[in-house]
């Protein structure tokens, strides 16, 4: 696993055209069970595929908070968000009646000290622990599936 520190927000230069590479932020929720670490993958509103929570950038907010952010807002999971990324990835987001836009996602780690049984997209998602290795497996991106694989919360330093 290698892991970089984050301590700035995204840089914009100039404005961005429906092309471009975009930017976006996402939490692997995870939990010790047993000594052995657990995901949580949740569900897309569109196709269902198994993911990981993520969004877009937030004005004012560091990368790693607006990963913690997207955690609660989509599947309920509050703990605590590390400014490490775990590595990235990379995906065509699907928009109504636009081209795909290609985003590459930052992956950070958040332990989850609680799921909330009320959160804002509560109802339009499912949400499951796995195992890393049925995560890696569940998830259709192979740089994802990496990143999971490889996920040791152990080397991570608090």
């Amino acid at each position: 696993m290698t892991v970089q520190k984050t301590t700035h927000l995204p840089i914009s230069i100039g404005q961005a055209a429906k092309r471009d590479i975009r930017t976006q932020f996402a939490a692997l929720c995870y939990r010790i069970v047993k000594d052995k670490p657990q995901v949580l993958l949740i569900t897309s509103r569109d196709t269902g595929r198994w993911i990981i929570p993520k969004g877009w950038p937030m004005e004012g907010v560091s990368p790693a908070k607006a990963a913690a952010q997207e955690a609660w807002e989509e599947a309920g999971a509050e703990g605590r968000t590390h400014d490490l990324v775990l590595g990235v990835y990379s995906y065509d987001k699907i928009m109504p009646n636009e081209a795909a836009l290609p985003c590459v996602v930052a992956v950070f780690p958040l332990r989850v000290k609680r799921l909330a049984a009320n959160y804002p997209e509560k109802g339009q998602r499912k949400r499951k622990w796995h195992s890393l290795k049925k995560a890696a497996a569940r998830v259709n991106e192979a740089e994802l599936a990496q990143i999971i694989a490889g996920f040791d919360p152990h080397r991570l330093r608090w």
